[in-house]
């Protein structure tokens, strides 16, 4: 038998801590530089073209025998030559996650502390990797597995991220959520999610209105294959109260793929949804639909559009050719009700109900990545968008184009 000793980066990865305990270390850096031209679809007013975003991650991992684990991971996340900062651009120095995990037995575990977390396709609930300061949640946590049931429940509070060093807020009250999520592998080819979620947010605005939202979301996926094709289909109905009115909206998404073995293979794919927008601001009932807490750049990294009040259809095509990557897509929005305007991917309103045109735009998107080693990838990832009629009676009638290169390290 012949021995291999370890190099020095696989003893800092792993350290052994006596016979049952271990200590893994790791991290990554990211670069980005981005820039738009018309980012608001008016080249007359100013703009400021391009800014970088920096994030680095350090993680640390504690495994104390088959049972327990700690996991904890530090972030810095800075943005330089941006006017307009929002909370998912920078965060200087913050613990981006912090738990502990205890394993029960074979099935069951608890998790306590602070958590990234992606449910499903993340539609409703994502780690947020596209913006430059990821999704964390304060929460307890209870889980089953084995090998064809996962069911979690949890109860988290999202954090609340500043600019500064370690000012994250805590155990914010006003703002809460509560979960079931069942996932069902049934057989090779077929797999369900059922999930409920209650969430308490105060002072949220949706259309014309503030008022407390209390929103219970009812979703069923259905994924797997067939007939050589891959699918991903999604229903959710919300309801609740808003302020003293009541909550009424829904979401269908479905999305299909086929994958082609080929001399160079490819996939072809299409996906498209419908997500209920407001029918009448004057009465009592709200029909725009929360999406929650999904992955920031919805439609690809340009995120001018998020997922309420829409109909969207999003063909795309995908390949590799070596080390090099490549991706075109093409996506056209309307808005679902002319009543309701159309929301950012942080679900505030950026284009007000001011006319009755529903087509908001077309999108193309590409894509191009490569990966150098299993440490280092870069990717160059480019976005236009052609105004729809409802922008230009909005006199924002202007194509916006979009760049963001990529360059991440992780070790």
């Amino acid at each position: 038998m012949i021995n291999n000793p370890q190099n020095f980066y696989q003893k800092v990865k792993s350290i052994p801590l006596g016979k049952n305990h271990s200590l893994s270390l790791g991290g990554s850096y990211r670069f980005q530089t981005e820039a738009f031209i018309n980012e608001q679809f008016d080249k007359n007013q100013d703009q400021n073209d391009y800014w970088f975003l920096h994030r680095g991650m350090f993680h640390a991992h504690l495994q104390l025998g088959s049972k327990f684990e700690i996991f904890g991971e530090l972030n810095s996340s800075p943005v330089s030559s941006k006017e307009n900062i929002s909370p998912v651009d920078k965060d200087e120095l913050s613990i981006n996650q912090f738990f502990a995990r205890y394993q029960f037995n074979d099935n069951f575990n608890m998790l306590v502390g602070r958590q990234n977390m992606r449910l499903g396709t993340g539609r409703l609930i994502d780690v947020r990797e596209g913006p430059n300061v990821r999704l964390s949640f304060d929460m307890a946590q209870l889980q089953y597995e084995d090998l064809n049931t996962k069911i979690s429940g949890f109860y988290a509070i999202p954090v609340q991220q500043q600019f500064g060093v370690f000012d994250n807020d805590a155990f914010e009250t006003d703002e809460t959520l509560s979960v079931l999520y069942w996932t069902q592998k049934w057989s090779e080819k077929t797999n369900t999610d059922f999930y409920i979620f209650y969430k308490e947010e105060a002072d949220k605005t949706w259309n014309s209105e503030t008022a407390n939202d209390y929103r219970t979301s009812f979703g069923l996926r259905h994924f797997g294959t067939w007939k050589g094709l891959n699918y991903n289909n999604e229903f959710v109905y919300q309801l609740g109260e808003f302020g003293s009115g009541t909550i009424s909206a829904w979401t269908a998404s479905f999305i299909i793929k086929k994958e082609f073995s080929a001399s160079t293979p490819f996939t072809l794919g299409i996906k498209t949804e419908a997500i209920s927008g407001d029918k009448n601001s004057n009465d009592k009932s709200l029909n725009t639909f929360d999406a929650l807490y999904p992955r920031g750049a919805y439609f690809g990294r340009v995120a001018r559009f998020g997922p309420s009040n829409l109909i969207d259809v999003h063909p795309y095509f995908k390949s590799k050719i070596g080390k090099v990557a490549i991706e075109f897509d093409y996506v056209a929005f309307w808005r679902f009700s002319a009543n309701d305007g159309v929301y950012n991917p942080a679900l505030m309103m950026d284009y007000p109900p001011e006319n009755d045109e529903r087509f908001i735009g077309n999108q193309i998107g590409a894509i191009a990545g490569y990966q150098l080693n299993n440490f280092i990838n870069f990717e160059l990832e480019s976005n236009v968008i052609f105004p729809g009629t409802f922008l230009q009676h909005n006199n924002q009638g202007d194509t916006l184009y979009h760049f963001v290169f990529t360059t991440e390290i992780k070790f």
